[in-house]
């Protein structure tokens, strides 16, 4: 069968899951009601990003092998919790352990024990499970979950496609699909659904795995900047609120997007694509001018971007509730 054909079956099948769970939802009342944090100001459908873990289960069913087990097992973990919490709602105690257990099956998939110190496994566990939270945090906006999840999965093909395959492409087209599949119901005016935690925390982690993957296989970090946008904005939002001396872990609307959505009005779908362009092109920078520069792009790329985030302290005063 052509690969072309198989993918094309694939995103019809999630396009059939997808309206499949719109029903569950609104059956079940799994709904989003806008709150004076919320960025926008209708009910909406919330866990519409299951279709993540309904392309990973897709991927197992296709590419069925024993390591592959390890991920639909992690990746599963991370969507049963987050749907639950999506639901009826968890403790911080709860979530925690589910990521860390679903992180020890990545690092397995990875191959990571054995390979590093204890200490250098130890920060992975930290590093990572930040990165699965900070996803989760940017989710606020309609279409920026599903194209920055684009944008990073594409930089990753290309280097998977380019550089000798890290790991079977289809691990990186399916959530690619996914994430095309969820846009055309999130990239929206007035979205049909939102991602959910169960959305968010899943595409979070099949990204945080194929990035571990690749850093493992390349022994080079330098990969991480595949989600320096994110990083540096969620970075600064948490030092900014720390010195406003806010509870870091409640919600907030103080996120360089949130002030432009919601201070600004400029328009979310626009956000979501300035956020999409910008980590593409940082991506691109890192990936041509590495090989000269070095760690420098990463750091000036890094610099510019605290530049960018700077302004908006000129955009809006913000003063500590």
């Amino acid at each position: 069968m052509s690969v072309i054909i198989i993918y094309l079956i694939v995103f019809v099948l999630l396009l059939v899951a997808e309206l499949f769970y719109f029903r569950i939802a609104n059956k079940y009342n799994i709904i989003d009601k806008p709150n004076e944090r919320s960025s926008h100001n209708y009910i909406t459908i919330r866990g519409g990003g299951i279709i993540w873990w309904v392309a990973a289960l897709l991927y197992m069913l296709f590419n069925s092998s024993e390591m592959s087990g390890w991920f639909l097992t992690g990746i599963t973990l991370m969507a049963g919790v987050s749907l639950w919490d999506d639901v009826k709602g968890l403790g911080q105690k709860v979530r925690l352990l589910a990521q860390l257990v679903a992180m020890t099956c990545a690092f397995i998939l990875a191959g990571a024990f054995g390979m590093y110190p204890w200490w250098a496994i130890a920060l992975g566990y930290i590093v990572f499970i930040g990165i699965v939270n900070a996803y989760n945090f940017m989710d606020g906006i309609n279409g920026i979950t599903g194209l920055y999840s684009i944008a990073v999965l594409a930089s990753l093909q290309y280097v998977n496609l380019s550089y000798g395959n890290f790991v079977h492409p289809d691990l990186i087209w399916y959530p690619m699909i996914a994430s095309a599949v969820f846009l055309f119901f999130n990239f929206r005016k007035r979205a049909r659904c939102f991602a959910g935690d169960v959305g968010s925390v899943t595409i979070a982690f099949w990204i945080v795995t194929l990035l571990l993957i690749l850093i493992i296989k390349t022994e080079n970090l330098i990969w991480i900047g595949f989600l320096m946008v994110y990083g540096v904005d969620t970075v600064m939002t948490i030092l900014h609120r720390i010195y406003l001396k806010q509870n870091i872990m409640e919600a907030h609307r103080l996120h360089f997007y949130q002030i432009l959505a919601n201070e600004k009005k400029v328009p979310h779908r626009l956000v979501s694509l300035i956020y999409f362009t910008v980590q593409l092109l940082c991506s691109a920078l890192i990936i041509i001018l590495y090989p000269v520069m070095g760690w420098w792009i990463l750091i000036i790329l890094a610099i510019l971007l605290i530049l960018i985030y700077s302004f908006k302290f000129k955009f809006v005063k913000i003063s500590n509730p």
